[in-house]
Parts: structure tokens; C-alpha cells; sequence
């Protein structure tokens, strides 16, 4: 059975999708040999792809076009069927069935600068090597485009900032994760 989280407060801090999603991800570990799970970056050259049924959203479908957006995909381990979307900035249900998630929140639009790209990374692997010093919400004039969270950055040993090559969807990582148009 996948995880809904019900009866758990989850860590979350607004405009910073991918470190809740690597806190999410060390809360389901655990139970990670159950099941398989994906952390997935959305973003593209332009860096602006088009979400719908998103909470920071000001219009009533919750259309916003955000530079990057990571959600996670959890699969039940031999089971095509029961695969969750995890996004913690989404209107729909949390957690939301993959194929509900991706009919709501990734409409058509057939504007090439909209085009999303995305990236797939074994939950393991993430954890492993994202870092973020979270620079990239510093402002030209030193202030936060929206405040921080209140734990520290996260750091490996070998990194303290490598979110750009997680969103840069022109470069594979390495041959486990692809880019895919839709």
C-alpha cells in the first residue's frame, strides 16, 4: 500500500519544492524496499513551464508558469497500476493517482517555450547528491525572493550547490536519468 501521509506533519516551506520533496523522500525510506520512488524535476531551456492546480497560483484553475517545479512519483514495487504523485504544492489531493495528476496539472499547451522537460531520479540517488545553498532565491539586491526555511541548507561531501544541474534539462546526469518532452 503507498503512503498518504495522513496523520503525519510533513516538512514544507513555500517556493522551495525540491527540498521538500528530499525531506519527503527520507521519510519514505523506511518502506523504500515496498516500493519505488522517483524524485521528478519539471522545468525546460526557458524556464518556464506551465502548472495547473498549484496553490501559489492567483488564478481559480491554479495556472502558474514556474521556472522549475519537482514533484515525486512512488510506484508499488511489481504493480503498473498503483503509482502516486507526491506534490506538496498541489490543490488536488495529496497524495494524487499519477494519472489524475498528470490529466490536471499538465494541460496542452502548444507553445514551444511552454514545452516541459522532464527529469527522473531514483529517490536513492537523490539523496544522495542534491545539495542547495539556496542561492538561486537571493535576489540582485540581497534580500529572498520568499524566505527560507528554518533547518540549514543541504550539503554532501562533495557539494554544497548542484540544483542547476538537476534542472538544466539540455544534460543527462549520467545514463540512469533521461529528459522527455511533453
Amino acid at each position: 500500500m503507498l503512503p498518504d501521509f495522513s496523520d503525519k506533519k510533513l516538512i514544507y516551506t513555500s517556493c522551495y519544492c525540491e527540498e521538500n520533496i528530499y525531506h519527503l523522500c527520507k521519510e519514505l525510506d523506511d518502506i523504500k524496499n515496498k516500493i519505488d520512488i522517483y524524485v521528478c524535476f519539471i522545468s525546460n531551456e526557458n524556464l518556464t513551464v506551465p502548472l495547473w492546480k498549484q496553490r501559489a497560483s492567483k488564478y481559480s484553475d491554479g495556472m502558474i508558469i514556474w521556472d522549475y517545479h519537482v514533484i515525486l512519483i512512488v510506484k508499488e514495487k511489481d504493480s503498473e497500476q498503483k503509482i502516486n504523485v507526491y506534490d506538496l504544492d498541489t490543490t488536488l489531493p495529496f497524495p494524487c493517482d499519477f494519472s489524475t495528476y498528470t490529466q490536471e496539472s499538465f494541460k496542452v499547451l502548444n507553445i514551444p517555450q511552454y514545452y516541459r522537460k522532464f527529469r527522473i531520479i531514483p529517490a536513492e540517488t537523490f539523496l544522495r547528491v542534491f545539495a542547495s545553498d539556496r542561492s538561486h532565491m537571493i535576489k540582485e539586491d540581497g534580500t529572498w525572493s520568499s524566505p527560507p526555511p528554518t533547518y540549514p541548507p543541504i550539503f554532501t561531501s562533495d557539494s554544497v550547490n548542484n540544483l542547476q544541474t538537476f534542472i538544466n534539462m539540455i544534460e543527462n546526469l549520467d545514463s540512469n536519468d533521461f529528459v522527455c518532452l511533453v
